[in-house]
């Protein structure tokens, strides 16, 4: 199943994958499951211990998912490090690395596709239409593909995490949805794969991005009316550093749906989308 040099075991398909799960099965014994892209760093890691915390044993995958690419993004340039991401979840506590190709999870002739609603609709989506589409079909196949008791996701991807929940709901998923909060540099900066794309410079910039937010999510609080609100944020940043701002947005926290009457009245969440250069940068935080 794996080489001899590897620090855990790794299944490459499902076959192997569910013989290794139903052996735990057999063995009265939880699973939990964490899904990455793989270029691992400590936000990662925190899943992986999360899931460990909530199961006896932990499958991570590392799957690089081209469904949710458009053709101008960064699929082949995204960092691919399986060695150390092995190793990373081994000392993480994690039992099997799960890592298929594409051939594995999209054989010939795949033509399934999977649409969630509600909590896809706008912020991602205005700027990645094919995104969810993508998600929610990778993820729909791993949840399946594992079938494990509880799986972990990052509070940092907060839209995706809410459509994930909607589609195990939706779909009669038996697995436990958790989210885990967002891991931090000592700046505030949410951790992410794609901050290895930014220079020093950039990163100073990038590190304002959580503190605009934190001012803006405290006159939300206020009751502050949400399209000034907004349109603050949006100009920081912009003064910041940021080139471009794709959006700034205050929305209920449980569904992602706009405050209808233009103030925050109940949970809420914050989020942005920002560039710097061609890296772009998602965060968030409850209000």
């Amino acid at each position: 199943m794996t080489d001899a040099s590897s620090p855990l075991p790794i299944a490459r398909t499902v076959e192997e994958l569910r013989r290794v799960v139903h052996d735990w099965r057999r063995q009265g014994l939880t699973v939990g499951f964490v899904p990455t892209m793989g270029a691992l760093h400590e936000g990662h890691l925190t899943l992986v211990r999360e899931a460990g915390q909530r199961a006896d044993k932990v499958v991570a995958s590392v799957f690089v998912n081209p469904t949710q690419f458009a053709a101008h993004e960064d699929l082949g340039t995204y960092p691919r490090q399986e060695a150390r991401d092995a190793a990373m979840l081994a000392g993480a506590g994690c039992a099997l690395l799960f890592a298929p190709d594409a051939g594995e999870m999209y054989p010939h002739g795949f033509t399934t596709a999977v649409s969630v609603g509600g909590p896809s609709q706008g912020l991602e989506t205005d700027f990645r239409p094919h995104f969810f589409g993508g998600v929610a079909v990778v993820v729909a196949k791993l949840l399946n593909q594992v079938q494990a008791d509880v799986a972990v996701f990052g509070e940092k991807d907060y839209q995706q995490l809410m459509v994930v929940r909607r589609l195990a709901r939706d779909l009669d998923i038996p697995t436990a949805i958790v989210g885990a909060p967002t891991e931090r540099d000592g700046h505030g900066l949410a951790l992410s794969s794609r901050n290895a794309y930014l220079s020093e410079s950039q990163l100073e910039i990038a590190r304002l991005l959580n503190g605009v937010l934190a001012e803006a999510a405290v006159k939300a609080a206020d009751h502050r009316p949400l399209p000034a609100v907004e349109r603050d944020a949006y100009t920081a940043l912009l003064k910041a550093g940021f080139d471009r701002i794709d959006y700034v947005a205050v929305r209920r926290a449980d569904d992602l749906a706009a405050f209808a009457n233009g103030v925050v009245d109940g949970p809420a969440r914050i989020l942005a989308a920002a560039w710097i250069g061609k890296t772009r940068l998602i965060d968030n935080m409850a209000v």
